[in-house]
């Protein structure tokens, strides 16, 4: 009963100070966190005459129009005694930190991978894998166009073609490889 006194005082001298006010603001007093969000979004690129080709890395794809950076890369990544996977880089500026669904429809397929913002030589990207189990896969396997969206990066049109078969095709038989391995080891 003897600190209620105290504890009083230590309370009033708390609300002595106001909070803010406009006039603060306006006379620089008051602090101001800086705002952040998402960054602007961008338009959906035109794809006209964009195609499939070869990357100078083996089991990698690169989508785009011919001469121009790319759009969209596929590659077929295993880190030792993992299955490989459908690493798949979109090229559009992603915020740091920033995590995204990428939604591929097409081919009668619905597939949404998780992406993450990747930095790349300085530059944030959007990057995300799948398995090659995934039945889903599949939406990249038909022929026909596919739309990949990505919130803030626009509608992608991917046009057909045989590049995203014959990566599937070729990353399938490395994890068929995989799988024959660790059926020995276990046999053993």
């Amino acid at each position: 009963m003897r600190n209620v006194p105290i504890l009083l005082a230590i309370a009033a001298l708390g609300a002595c100070k106001p909070p803010a006010t406009d006039a603060d603001m306006a006379r620089g007093d008051a602090p101001v966190a800086e705002a952040r969000g998402p960054s602007d979004p961008l338009p959906s690129p035109d794809v006209e005459g964009a195609i499939w080709a070869p990357s100078k890395r083996p089991l990698r794809i690169l989508y785009g129009k011919p001469g121009e950076a790319p759009l969209m890369a596929l590659a077929c990544v295993s880190e030792q005694g993992q299955a490989p996977q459908l690493l798949i880089t979109r090229f559009a500026p992603a915020d740091e930190g920033a995590g995204a669904y990428l939604a591929l429809i097409g081919n009668s397929h619905v597939a949404r991978i998780p992406v993450d913002s990747v930095e790349v030589d300085g530059v944030h990207i959007w990057q995300g894998s799948m398995s090659l189990e995934d039945p889903d896969i599949e939406v990249l396997t038909g022929r026909r166009e596919i739309g990949a969206t990505l919130p803030g990066a626009g509608r992608l049109v991917l046009n057909p073609g045989e590049g995203p078969v014959r990566l599937i095709e070729e990353c399938r038989a490395q994890l068929a490889s995989v799988k024959n391995e660790m059926l020995s080891d276990l046999a053993q």
